[in-house]
């Protein structure tokens, strides 16, 4: 496993991390316990969970109960700012310190690594959010903090905000992006890379459409994901991402690797990127997410699929 700072930050984290939303709904707590065994036991540390995720707040409750006295060897990431069951959500001083708690006391423990804003909150200024989440560093509740689907303008509003406040500002930034999905080297990864910010990736391989599982013209695969979100497959497997997708599998095979070896890889060539994060419900795709990220591509490979993707 390869280790790489978040961002200008000293907090190392695996080059591939564990994205928690199974947990605590999609699989039970005999399959977590498994799949956490097997995410430790190949070197992966950092746990991306959050407050919404499970049932009631299911996944970190059933993180915290599996981790157990490893809970000191992880890097534990959590987010906070979307509705919760109880109707809670938001950025606002009053909301961000209940919601800590809650989480600590879900996740048994009494800190968080990596506290992630996990939306833009409209109604209350980012000041607040940043004071607010600077308290929870000065008390030894988190250690550092990161955002979550923000635009360009609402990092660079934020990091100037933090700076001229003298606060600590975002370490990194959680965002979708994959061979599919490059919107963000527009404008939000040239702000991320000039803040310092590490990038996690989340969906690196397009919510299973970089899997190599799916055909065109071809039945979609009982029990796969995609499968089951019709809209989102109409969404996703338009003519031109077909013609992507086609051409990234040739280009793989070619070269001895699958799709999802090239998704990973790809995401690990990108200087931004400090860990790339992939749910999974069972042991083997952690050793599948794993060797995925292997695959030292080459000025002329990435050059390659820039052509392929369109973004050349």
């Amino acid at each position: 496993m390869q280790f790489r700072n978040l961002g200008r930050s000293g907090l190392r984290v695996s080059l591939v991390g564990l994205g928690c939303n199974n947990f605590g709904g999609r699989i039970d707590l005999d399959a977590t316990r498994k799949v956490v065994d097997a995410a430790i036991e190949h070197g992966i540390t950092l746990f991306d969970t959050a407050d919404i995720y499970g049932e009631k707040g299911g996944s970190e409750t059933t993180l915290g109960q599996v981790l157990g006295a490893r809970r000191k060897d992880i890097v534990l990431a959590s987010k906070f700012g979307m509705k919760m069951f109880h109707g809670g959500e938001g950025g606002s001083r009053r909301y961000i310190m209940s919601a800590v708690e809650e989480s600590l006391q879900r996740l048994q423990t009494d800190w968080i690594d990596l506290y992630q804003f996990h939306k833009p909150d409209p109604l209350t200024p980012i000041d607040e959010t940043l004071r607010a989440m600077e308290d929870l560093v000065t008390q030894g509740k988190v250690r550092y903090i990161g955002c979550s689907n923000m635009v360009a303008w609402q990092v660079a509003d934020a990091q100037w905000t933090a700076r001229d406040r003298g606060l600590s500002g975002f370490a990194s930034a959680q965002d979708e992006y994959s061979l599919l999905k490059r919107g963000a080297e527009q404008d939000l990864i040239p702000a991320i890379a000039h803040y310092g910010m590490g990038l996690l990736p989340y969906f690196p391989l397009a919510n299973g459409a970089l899997t190599g599982k799916y055909k065109r013209g071809a039945a979609m695969p009982e029990g796969a994901r995609l499968t089951k979100l019709p809209e989102r497959a109409g969404q996703i497997f338009s003519e031109d991402n077909w013609r992507k997708i086609e051409g990234l599998t040739a280009f793989a095979e070619q070269r001895g690797h699958s799709l999802v070896e090239l998704a990973f890889s790809w995401l690990a060539a990108q200087p931004v990127v400090s860990s790339v994060i992939a749910g999974a419900t069972k042991p083997e795709q952690i050793a599948a997410n794993v060797k995925a990220a292997d695959w030292a591509l080459t000025a002329e490979d990435l050059a390659e699929i820039d052509r392929i993707t369109g973004a050349a």
